[in-house]
């Protein structure tokens, strides 16, 4: 975890340098819990946590809470100004601060 948080904050500061853009976000991963504490073996199977959704960039933007992976290609399309398919159910998860 150490390493991939060093090497998204170099990603992060090369965007921020060039006045870049980038959605951030994460499966359900498993890393507060890697072992089975029943059978001590490896924990394989994603946990419930919460998934962080990050917006880097120079837009003064709120990330709406509750989000679901629905709204994950809508939020990519109204960042990039384009319309969203009627066939897309999600909602974008900016809104202006």
């Amino acid at each position: 975890v150490e390493c991939l948080d060093a090497c998204l904050g170099r990603v992060v500061a090369a965007l921020e340098k060039v006045g870049g853009e980038a959605l951030i976000t994460a499966d359900h991963g498993n890393v507060e819990q890697m072992e089975d504490e029943t059978t001590g073996q490896a924990h394989t199977a994603h946990t419930c946590e919460p998934v962080p959704f990050i917006y880097v960039g120079r837009r003064a933007l709120r990330i709406r809470a509750g989000g679901v992976l629905a709204d994950v290609a809508p939020t990519m399309l109204k960042l990039l100004d384009l319309p969203q398919p009627k066939e897309m159910t999600g909602r974008s998860l900016v809104e202006p601060a």
